[in-house]
């Protein structure tokens, strides 16, 4: 037995498993894959620390704390690939599960219809640490605690009924080396404070929640500390109550407003699944669904109007995507492209291996795998509407409306399994009139395909309208994996709009 053969699975033992042995393991497996006659082979060894905590009214509920271990080793032999994890990190278990990758491998090409050909990527030997002001892993939990519970009581005497509140921490750290001389540590932390409270008229048992519009970011404690969460708890509260009181939308076509802290959550549904190559291609067919925008479409669709520029990236500080390179080794620059061009569809995104199946030259930079012993597929980077003409405000386009509503944050959603016909909640909605915000409205709701919905665009907000929201937990494949994922948004106005009201009625 070596010496890394007597690695535990714990925190403490992980943390012993520095970079050198961390290569030298890397190194076993690219030796033995070769050795077996694989074209070509990837390793990525890490651990993932994850920490949860709920609180309800005065108490906390549960504090959990998880630590994930391991390995994966993806190989490509005669154009099809095999893949084998392990969640013991040792010498003896990198060699078993490179021979079974090998083997797994061998058993694909059966079943294969096309080989896989790999694009030419650069070989980097680099680190990329995300730099946080505060670890939020060694804030005590009595902080934490007291975080949610201040949150809860501001929101209770702002006159709430209920109000619970969360907070998610994500650090990731791997390591990924590649035959082709790649080795790469790249470190990043997640968070996310959150809270809902709910109002309740006892008179007639109706009830109106109205849950935070704080984004998810890529941050240290820092961000969670600055937050001011009792304010927001606060005027949550009278929300919630003014919804009460709301008038029930009357359903019909609408001109709506919609802000960033909804909006983002359109571009994430139909915007960035649709535009998922493996989904275009039928991979994701049996779980997560197809897309309506086929590969025929690249360079002609005329997905929405000339004001819709939508792009991509790894690089913007806080997104949920951001990162120095994705997980197929690429560098993080090269997930900069438009997906969509003034209304043009321009662009799919990609992993290893897929550019030359629509005769695209290289991979953009779109591979993900939630867990280092997890296959890494095909998953958003961070996705953005971009600004339009500066000086551009709010104002500016619900003054534009005769007729309308305002939507803000993000609430219940629905969308086909080609990612077409969908609808969308919200947290607080306003009747607009005449160019003005008027009462404040409950039970609504937006429907609309993607493509008329995006084509409907006739007015978004400048640069200092921009807002850097995004998708904490997005679900993608068999078995599921969870990617974080990034999206930037500015107030837009979309024409037309069916609202739809979602007001249950009693039979």
């Amino acid at each position: 037995m070596t010496a890394l053969d007597s690695l535990s699975l714990t925190p403490h033992a992980f943390e012993n498993l520095g970079i050198d042995s961390q290569t030298s393991l890397a190194d076993t497996a690219l030796r033995l894959a070769q050795k077996s006659g694989a074209s070509y082979a990837d390793i990525r060894i890490g651990r993932n620390q994850d920490e949860s905590a709920y609180a309800r009214e005065d108490k906390l509920q549960y504090f959990n704390s998880t630590f994930s271990a391991g390995f994966g080793v993806r190989v490509l032999l005669d154009g099809s690939w095999g893949f084998a994890g392990s969640r013991i990190v040792s010498e003896t278990e990198v060699a078993r599960a490179t021979a079974e990758a090998v083997e797994n491998a061998k058993a694909a090409r059966l079943l294969q219809t096309r080989p896989i050909e790999l694009e030419d990527i650069p070989a980097y030997r680099d680190r990329w640490i995300m730099p946080v002001a505060q670890d939020p892993f060694t804030v005590p939990v009595e902080e934490k605690a007291a975080k949610l519970l201040g949150i809860n009581a501001a929101a209770l005497k702002a006159g709430a009924d209920f109000c619970n509140s969360q907070l998610w921490i994500v650090r990731e750290e791997k390591l990924f080396a590649s035959s082709r001389g790649s080795s790469i540590h790249q470190s990043r932390v997640r968070i996310w404070p959150m809270f809902t409270v709910t109002a309740i008229d006892k008179q007639t048992g109706k009830f109106a929640t109205r849950a935070s519009l704080l984004p998810a970011r890529q941050a240290g404690w820092e961000y969670a500390a600055a937050y001011d969460g009792e304010a927001e708890a606060a005027l949550a509260a009278e929300q919630a109550r003014e919804k009460l009181a709301a008038k029930s939308v009357e359903p019909g076509v609408y001109d709506v407003v919609i802000d960033p802290a909804n909006l983002y959550l359109t571009i994430h549904e139909s915007v960035g699944h649709s535009t998922e190559l493996d989904r275009a291609l039928g991979w994701e067919a049996d779980f997560a669904g197809t897309s309506f925008v086929l590969p025929e479409m690249l360079d002609g669709l005329q997905f929405g109007s000339p004001l819709m520029t939508v792009t991509a990236d790894r690089s913007q500080e806080g997104g949920l995507a951001t990162i120095g390179w994705d997980d197929d080794g690429v560098r993080g620059t090269e997930a900069e492209f438009p997906i969509v061009e003034n209304g043009i569809f321009r662009n799919y995104q990609m992993a290893l291996g897929q550019a030359q199946l629509i005769g695209r030259h290289r991979s953009n930079g779109c591979a993900y795998a939630n867990s280092p012993t997890a296959f890494p597929i095909q998953r958003m980077p961070n996705i953005s509407l971009q600004p339009g003409a500066d000086g551009t405000t709010l104002a500016d386009l619900i003054a534009g409306v005769d007729r309308g509503v305002f939507i803000s944050g993000s609430g219940s959603w629905s969308i086909d399994q080609q990612r077409d016909n969908f609808q969308f909640g919200g947290q607080v909605f306003w009747e607009i009139r005449n160019g003005k915000l008027g009462p404040m409205l409950r039970d609504v709701a937006y429907q609309a395909r993607t493509v008329p919905f995006w084509n409907s665009l006739d007015g978004i907000g400048g640069r200092d309208t921009y807002e850097l929201h995004g998708a904490f937990t997005c679900g993608k494949a068999q078995p599921i994996q969870i990617a974080p994922v990034g999206h930037g948004a500015v107030p837009a106005r979309f024409r037309g709009i069916s609202i739809l009201n979602t007001e249950r009625k009693d039979i």
